[in-house]
Parts: structure tokens; sequence; C-alpha cells
């Protein structure tokens, strides 16, 4: 396992780390007990960081972790994030009270008596625009109850706005082989403010493991099958906001890239780990298994120039148009 330096946290953070979005069952269903010995796979493999969110299963998530990292004694490193509670979910919702109360919930969930780092979670755009909302964190790290903040972001603008401001230390954003943008001109200003880079769906929600086709279907319960088109939350959240059968067909032509004895998902993953801006890709997982197949990115060679070239000219024929400019 490589480790890289989170921003301005001095926080030492494995390069592949562990999203546990699926602990709390939004990729289907999944057990408590299989969650917990997924979590004690990757310690014993090197992660150790965890990013979870007080939304992932209404809890479930953090207490999942927060049971692991109790009984064990791990020296782990926990995200979490807070905002998504909020009905409606509004910019002014983003309030001193309101975080302090979400912050709360999350410390009882994690059994901790301050969270490691707490990010917005992708709070509306006019959020990023309200000094008091990041003065409030401020706040909130004066009195213990955070040692460090950031932001998980849905647009390149948002994370361009977030970097202003002295405190925050990183960034969370979806950067993978369908969604390019952040590369073009947030990673040199990020690189310039100290600011950590948390690569979020690595996989395109699995699209960029291989294991999908066209006769693939999801449980009701999981967002691949309720928000293709955004119906629940941003349409970027899920297959990256790419059509189905077409992140299908760029998966296809992809294949022929990929190294013998490499998998697509370690791949996909090692492209994005070439970008030294990003501190960590951060692939979900619900089973050991996946944890054993996620970290082995973090082993792999650099791509080759000539596989850099091929990537960025299927990414210019089939998914630019579709994605570049919305997020």
């Amino acid at each position: 396992m490589q480790y890289r330096t989170l921003g301005k946290s001095g926080l030492k953070i494995s390069s592949v780390s562990f999203g546990a979005w699926a602990l709390g069952g939004d990729f289907g269903t999944v057990s408590d007990a299989e969650s917990k010995q997924a979590v004690l796979r990757a310690i014993e493999l090197g992660v150790n960081f965890f990013d979870t969110a007080d939304v992932y299963g209404d809890g479930r998530s953090e207490r999942i972790l927060g049971e692991v990292k109790a009984a064990t004694k791990a020296e782990i490193i926990i995200a979490t994030k807070a905002g998504r509670r909020l009905n409606p979910h509004t910019a002014k919702g983003y309030n001193r009270e309101n975080l302090t109360a979400f912050i709360e919930r999350s410390l009882s969930n994690l059994r901790v008596e301050a969270l490691d780092l707490l990010q917005l979670h992708c709070p509306p755009t006019d959020a990023y625009y309200m000094p008091e909302v990041f003065g409030a964190l401020d706040l909130l790290k004066q009195q213990g109850k955070l040692r460090h903040y950031g932001v998980s972001v849905e647009r390149v603008e948002e994370a361009l706005k977030a970097i202003e401001y002295e405190g925050v230390t990183s960034v969370q954003i979806i950067y993978n082989l369908l969604r390019q943008r952040p590369k073009e001109l947030f990673f040199e200003r990020a690189k310039a403010k100290q600011v950590g880079i948390l690569a979020r769906l690595p996989l395109s929600s699995g699209m960029l493991a291989g294991t999908m086709n066209a006769a693939t279907r999801f449980e009701p319960s999981d967002h691949r099958h309720y928000n293709k088109n955004g119906e629940a939350f941003d349409q970027g959240e899920t297959f990256s906001g790419v059509p189905f059968d077409t992140g299908l067909a760029f998966v296809e032509q992809l294949r022929g890239l990929v190294p013998t004895a490499t998998s697509l998902a370690a791949f996909s993953m090692r492209w994005i780990l070439m970008a030294d801006a990003v501190t960590a890709v951060i692939p979900g997982a619900k089973r050991p298994t996946q944890v054993e197949e996620n970290v082995r990115a973090a082993a792999l060679e650099p791509l080759t120039d000539s596989a850099l070239r091929q990537i960025e000219a299927l990414y210019d024929e089939r998914i630019r148009s579709l994605v570049h400019q919305r997020w």
C-alpha cells in the first residue's frame, strides 16, 4: 500500500481507501457481519482511510465503522459527511445549529469524541458562496468536535469556490475514466492551495469494474435502479451521469488496453492515481473479496503513454459531449 498526505492536514492516508456507502445498503442487500469482515480485511491490507456519511443507511454505515474501530482499537481515519439529512435540502440549512446537530449524531454513531474529517455532503451551489457556512465549521473545529473539514462536491465550479476558504483541507469529487474534467484546471489550483483530493466513485458505481452487461439488473433499493436518470438525486452520482448502454460500450473498448492478469477495476483506479494531485481513490466495498480486488490498484505499474493517449481519445469520442460541461 502507498500513502499520501491529505492536503494541509498532515494525515497520511492509503492511496486506495474504503468508500463505505455500500455498507448502508444503497448498493443492494448487505449484512452487517459481512460488512465488518470487509472493513477488517481492508485494515489487514493497509487501508487506513474510510469514508462514510450520516445518511448511508441512516447512520448504519457510520455505526459499523465505529463498532469495528472500538473493538479493534485500530488506528484508522474515518471521514464522514453532513448535510443531506436536511429536508428540504437548501443552502440556508447549512447553518451552525443544524451542522452541530448532525455532527453530534455522527460522533455518537462513530463512538469518538472528535471527527477526523467532516465533509459538507454535496450542498447546493449557493452554500459555497456563504462564508458563514465555513465560519460555522471553523467554530466547530475550535470547539474540538472535528479535527479537519472539507467538502464533497458535484461540480468543478463548486470545488474551485470551496478551496478559496482557508479551512478547507480536502475536496471529494467524482473523477474517473468517465468524468475527466477535474484534471483540466482544478487539480493545479488544489495543489497550489495544499488541498487534498479524494476521488470518489472511481469505478463509476461499478461500471468500470467490468462485471456488468445489458442484462444486469439491480435491486429496487439500489440507486443504480432508481436513480439512473437523476430521479432521486444528482444524475452524476449514478454511472457518472453516462447512459448505461454508453458506459457498457466504453468499457468494452477499454478492455483492450488492460494488460494481461490485470483487472479492469485496478487498471481504472491506477489511471486515477497517475495524477499526483489525487491523494486517494475511495472505491466502495461491502465484501472482503471486493476489498482485495480494490487494493491491487496500489501495486500496479504506471500506465504507458500509449495507453493514456488511447484512453483520452476514447473519452473524447464517446463520453466528453455527454458529461464534460455538465459537471
